[in-house]
């Protein structure tokens, strides 16, 4: 089916923002993929958040209040936003806010009723052939009020399921809708097994594409002497426990190498404290968000990621396909593990164990030989996650769904 005034298919792309997170840079890349494959595509997202991915194509620009062409798309005191559609690229990717506007609001309860209303609107105003959701509230929301009015709807469960729908009310919701998908979009087969069967029978595992900046020839000189973690500053990354078992090993003799942190958020002020307490001084940096990440960490002795909870981390893969030597926790998803055969491309440890991470760590201090082997190993990744290999995979199965 195609769109009777582009001669274009049509895909809708649905998430809260488009802030700087795993998942919103998997649809930005997605949405650059689609639109520069022919495709015409328009980003739905509730808010304009205050630091966001660029996108390639945008035909939209943020603008300030009272720009020639201005649009006002939030207006909370934190966040207030204006936007010029037209101020990007022209015929680019457009982009459409559902979030109510402070003149629109009529109360909590009435609010969640004008929310599903003004999303129902977009979807009739949009008519895509296809519409893609990602993570927990917003596939139940997109399911709610597309589904009704006879529109394809895949939903992506990007991280561990029981993570993204974590309260009752959020379960309840998703078992009452996810029937009604065109498809599931998971991140391993341990997430997929966690759906009941009925579930399990529209999940397909569709893998995310490495960042063309990650796919280079392996560094080989000798490697700084820096372990580097890159995520969101929270508890589910606990960044906390490697901190304390960094703590250790400086005790123990290893006093020269730092430990860098990149990333930002709720929990830095926390880890700052904690930093403090351990002493770590200046063998502790938090760099914050930063750009072109691959330069910053493709001389590192060792990458780790510390993760309760994980679909498939795209900081582990490019961190693998940089060929560093890399541990990761075993998360109970197993999208690590489908990532690292422990002892050959990379070391698995058990969550929350913070002895577990200090003996790999000193493992790979002390076996240089051993380290550079496993770094070696881990670049494989780049043939199987590869954007050429993997949009493929979503394309062929958009337009399957589509046709």
């Amino acid at each position: 089916m195609q769109n009777e005034k582009t001669g274009k298919k049509h895909i809708a792309m649905y998430i809260g923002s488009l802030q700087k997170g795993g998942a919103e840079r998997v649809m930005v890349n997605l949405a650059d993929f689609f639109f520069e494959s022919g495709y015409q595509v328009t980003l739905v997202t509730t808010y304009l958040a205050a630091e966001e991915y660029e996108v390639k194509h945008a035909a939209w620009k943020r603008v300030p209040a009272g720009a020639d062409n201005a649009v006002l798309v939030a207006d909370t005191e934190e966040n207030p936003a204006w936007v010029d559609p037209e101020g990007g690229e022209k015929d680019g990717i457009k982009r459409v806010f559902s979030a109510l506007l402070k003149s629109e609001q009529q109360g909590r309860i009435k609010n969640l009723s004008l929310r599903h209303r003004k999303l129902e609107e977009i979807w009739k105003e949009l008519d895509p052939d296809l519409i893609l959701s990602f993570i927990g509230k917003n596939n139940i929301m997109a399911l709610s009020t597309a589904t009704k009015e006879g529109y394809k709807v895949v939903v992506s469960v990007r991280a561990d399921p029981d993570m993204e729908y974590d309260t009752t009310a959020l379960k309840a919701g998703m078992l009452s809708t996810f029937g009604k998908a065109a498809g599931i979009v998971v991140q391993s087969k341990g997430a997929r097994a966690k759906f009941p069967r009925f579930i399990q029978k529209k999940c397909i595992i569709l893998p995310n594409a490495i960042n063309p900046s990650f796919i280079r020839k392996r560094f080989m000189g000798e490697r700084e002497k820096r372990i580097v973690m890159v995520g969101r500053l929270d508890e589910n990354k606990n960044q906390a426990m490697v901190m304390e078992a960094f703590a250790e090993l400086k005790k123990e003799g290893y006093k020269d190498y730092k430990l860098i942190i990149y990333g930002d958020g709720p929990d830095r002020l926390k880890l700052q404290r904690l930093s403090a307490e351990l002493r770590l001084d200046e063998s502790l940096e938090f760099k914050g968000n930063v750009s072109h990440v691959a330069e910053h960490i493709e001389k590192a002795a060792i990458y780790v990621l510390a993760s309760s909870q994980e679909g498939m981390p795209n900081s582990l893969i490019e961190a693998m396909s940089l060929g560093l030597p890399c541990i990761s926790t075993d998360c109970p998803c197993g999208g690590p593990a489908d990532l690292i055969t422990n002892g050959v491309n990379g070391l698995l440890v058990p969550i929350k164990d913070k002895d577990a991470m200090k003996a790999a760590i000193k493992k790979l201090l002390d076996d240089r030989e051993y380290a550079d082997k496993l770094g070696k190993n881990a670049t494989a990744v780049q043939d199987l996650y590869n954007p050429e290999a993997t949009y493929i995979q979503w394309k062929n199965y958009f337009d399957m769904l589509m046709n």
